[in-house]
């Protein structure tokens, strides 16, 4: 823990040093990919479109978990791994539905980075983001010193959008990698930081 507390205050020190600008009152949410494997609900079928370059397309998609379905309109993306599609992903954006792909993505079409891509409203695509503090989670408890830490380390880049209505002033989204087991959203990983630090650009 005093090793982790050390490596946090030496990045905030550096960036600062540097003339970036530390906020303590930040959210930062996680969001990930749904595996169509860890859900057992009963089967919903998906329209869309069957490519990337089509906007609220009326094919059938397939048959898939309810709750698989529900992750990925959540996340925005899940990764197929039953039927004719396995191995595809199913993608879900609020301005063109749900579509399939070859890779979970990005607002502008690029391939989502697990501990890179992040989103941010008002920050410019690209721009470097870290999170040198994590606050408390949502009941005021201590994060989790191995979570904080995975957070904490990343080299977080803006270059994901919200879905319309979600961000705001001072929340960060941080993209963490495809689900890891049943319940994924009852596990450690799944957070919420209230009154985070970040530093961005």
């Amino acid at each position: 823990m005093a090793r982790i507390a050390a490596a946090t205050l030496a990045v905030a020190a550096a960036l600062t040093a540097c003339g970036a600008a530390a906020d303590g009152g930040w959210t930062v949410t996680v969001y990930y990919t749904a595996v169509e494997s860890f859900h057992h609900e009963q089967a919903q079928t998906v329209q869309g479109c069957l490519q990337l370059d089509c906007d609220n397309g009326h094919n059938s998609l397939g048959q898939y978990p309810a709750g698989f379905v529900a992750a990925v309109h959540d996340e925005g993306t899940g990764l197929i791994t039953d039927g004719p599609h396995a191995g595809r992903y199913l993608n879900w954006s609020s301005d063109s539905g749900y579509w399939l792909d070859t890779a979970a993505r990005d607002s502008n079409g690029r391939p989502l980075e697990p501990f890179v891509s992040a989103a941010a409203d008002g920050v410019a695509d690209g721009t470097p983001v870290r999170i040198t503090g994590c606050g408390t989670l949502d009941d005021g408890t201590a994060v989790p010193a191995a979570v904080c830490a995975r957070l904490s380390q990343a080299n977080w880049r803006i270059r994901d959008e919200f879905t319309p209505g979600l961000g705001g002033t001072g929340h960060l989204d941080v993209y963490i990698g495809q689900e890891t087991g049943p319940a994924f959203t009852s596990r450690p990983d799944y957070v919420t930081l209230r009154r985070a630090t970040v530093v961005v650009g």
